[in-house]
């Protein structure tokens, strides 16, 4: 009996000895609820006023720039002169070319005269049948070389008057890209000229936010210096690739009407305001990017537990994100400490969180 009780009372000391697991800690967390936006103005995108039609023209030949005519900004007619070459080297193969159509003037007119005198040698029974196909020989060359002169000399005078680069049509001189004294080659992009009669605006819009926009969306446009000078535009193009460094895409929005005061390069400011997809605006403190991921925690009300999500976003600032999907309207989501979370962790919502 004695060794039944001290076998009973080792077996009690070895269970009390073990210990019960802790529970796991629950969390206090801050949080926000979700309220998503069907219609917001998404902050406004810097933008200015472009010519819809632009050109980058440049001398025909190559050669040192001798004078610019106009400066940036001034308005040309259709064959003003914008700019010129020095046009030593096309004088010099213009005197060339004159100079050589002479002298084979000079062997057409003496081969015409050799094939009029054995013909009629030819005609008289006293010359031979291989002078006179000699002399046609010769006069048939003789016509071909002046052509072939003749050709040589109508481009010189086409280089020479290529030293002079005019306009082809009204326009705005936007951009000059070289300077007097420089040496240009030939086709190099000398000016830019754009056609004022139709304006657009251009701005650079987010990635994410372009692939969101309806395709009817409504943009407002307004001068930067004077608000109240404003229209609407719609997309009229935007580019296939984002910019590497800003992952923005750059879009040309077609004016409602152009003001007056909506000149070539005006600043302006654009504004979205037409209905677009339900998004949500949160702190950027719930934001969490792991492996090239963007996501965020989302509180279940049921379990009081914790799992990520992950989202898209549409733009960020130093403050707040808008996201295009990832989080339902309604739904919790933990604005700090969200490095320090663990999937399925139980957490206690801050009475202090954002309602």
């Amino acid at each position: 009996m004695m060794r039944l009780l001290l076998v009973l009372a080792s077996v009690m000391l070895v269970a009390c000895s073990k210990k019960e697991p802790l529970p796991e800690p629950v969390r206090p967390v801050l949080s926000i609820l979700v309220q998503a936006f069907g219609e917001e103005n998404l902050g406004r995108f810097a933008g200015n006023i472009q010519a819809r039609y632009e050109s980058n023209v440049g001398f025909r030949v190559p050669g040192r720039i001798a004078s610019r005519s106009v400066d940036v900004g001034a308005e040309v007619e259709k064959g003003a002169l914008l700019a010129s070459l020095d046009p030593t080297d096309q004088q010099n193969q213009l005197r060339s070319a004159q100079g050589n159509l002479a002298s084979i003037q000079a062997q057409f007119i003496n081969a015409q005269a050799t094939a009029r005198r054995q013909q009629d040698l030819f005609d008289r029974g006293v010359g031979s049948q291989a002078q006179l196909d000699s002399a046609q020989t010769d006069l048939k060359t003789t016509q071909a070389s002046l052509d072939q002169a003749q050709a040589a000399l109508n481009q010189a005078k086409d280089q020479l008057n290529y030293v002079e680069l005019r306009a082809d049509h009204k326009a705005v001189v936007t951009a000059w890209n070289a300077e007097a004294g420089q040496v240009v080659t030939a086709g190099q992009q000398v000016v830019t000229l754009a056609q004022p009669d139709i304006k657009e605006a251009v701005i650079d819009l987010p990635d994410t936010l372009v692939d969101q926009l309806p395709r009817d969306v409504e943009f407002q446009v307004a001068s930067q210096l004077n608000p109240d000078i404003a229209t609407t535009a719609t997309v009229r193009e935007v580019e296939p690739q984002a910019e590497s460094t800003t992952r923005t895409r750059r879009a040309r929005l077609t004016l409602t009407d152009t003001p007056t005061a909506f000149r070539l390069g005006t600043a302006i400011s654009v504004t979205l305001s037409s209905a677009i997809k339900p998004r949500v605006e949160l702190p950027l403190t719930a934001l969490q990017e792991v492996e090239g991921k963007t996501r965020v925690w989302v509180i279940d009300p049921q379990t009081q537990t914790v799992s990520p999500r992950d989202v898209s976003l549409v733009s960020r600032t130093d403050g707040s994100m808008v996201l295009a999907y990832g989080v339902k309207n309604g739904e919790r989501v933990v604005t700090a400490g969200v490095n320090s979370l663990k999937p399925g962790q139980k957490v206690k919502v801050d009475e202090g969180s954002a309602q």
